[in-house]
């Protein structure tokens, strides 16, 4: 039996971000939550990507870009917690067209009741410190 790495970074996808991505359990925190993000952009997984961004903000169509960038690395640099609401700040590699970029991005994160009552992590939007207009 292969073991898949998860592209998160983290040792084994099935006990890392793919119980989350395949609806086994939700992210107990927001950088879980941000990794498994993050797993499902690689993965081109749009209906993950919407189930986890809060419906006040997440746009209408498709979230995955095409052409789609082809991800490289995750580094998270922090992760902070206060009650309800939570930061993540991290830098994703990626390639378009053969070209290395980097995103820098500290997402912000809400938790709120599901349907069935249980408490879920959703992303809300982020900032992107030093990018230029």
């Amino acid at each position: 039996m292969k073991i898949v790495e998860c592209p998160c970074g983290g040792k084994r996808y099935a006990t890392c971000c793919g119980r989350y991505l395949d609806g086994i359990a939700l992210a107990p925190d927001a950088e879980a939550l941000m990794r498994s993000r993050y797993v499902a952009y690689v993965r081109h997984n749009d209906t993950y990507l919407r189930a986890t961004w809060d419906p006040k903000t997440c746009p209408v169509g498709g979230l995955v870009e095409q052409p789609a960038p082809k991800w490289i690395a995750l580094q998270v640099l922090s992760h902070r917690e206060e009650g309800d609401a939570a930061t993540v700040e991290f830098i994703a590699r990626y390639k378009i067209g053969g070209r290395a970029h980097r995103l820098y991005e500290v997402s912000r994160f809400v938790r709120k009741p599901t349907a069935s009552g249980e408490m879920a992590w959703l992303y809300v939007d982020g900032s992107f410190p030093g990018a230029h207009a």
